[in-house]
C-alpha cells in the first residue's frame, strides 16, 4: 500500500485487550500500530463496499440469467395490466 499524505486524524477508544491484539498483529507484520490499523480498516472498507455492490452468481444462475436475456418469456397478463396502468398514469401527468 502506498503511503499518501495523511491529513485527517481519527480517534478511537478500544479496550486494553483489543489494543494488545492490535499491537501484536502489527508487530508480527513489522508495521506500526497506526499503519496496521489504517491498512486493515482500508481493506475491510473495500470488502464491505464490494460485498454491497457486486452480485455473485453460481454458474447455474449465470446460465439462467443469460438464457432469460437471450430468450425472454412472453409478458404475463399481470405485467401487461401493470404496464397499461403505468402508461395511463404517465399520460395523465404530462
Amino acid at each position: 500500500m502506498s503511503r499518501p499524505n495523511r491529513t485527517t486524524r481519527i480517534e478511537v477508544r478500544i479496550s486494553p485487550v483489543v489494543l494488545s491484539l492490535v499491537r501484536r498483529a502489527a508487530e508480527i507484520e513489522g508495521r506500526s500500530v497506526s499503519d496496521f490499523v489504517v491498512s486493515t480498516a482500508h481493506e475491510a472498507a473495500q470488502r464491505t463496499i464490494e460485498t454491497a455492490q457486486v452480485i455473485r452468481l453460481s454458474v447455474k444462475d449465470q446460465k439462467a440469467l443469460i438464457d432469460s436475456i437471450l430468450a425472454p418469456s412472453a409478458p404475463t397478463r399481470a405485467l401487461c395490466k401493470a404496464k397499461a396502468a403505468h402508461d395511463r398514469l404517465i399520460a395523465k401527468s404530462r
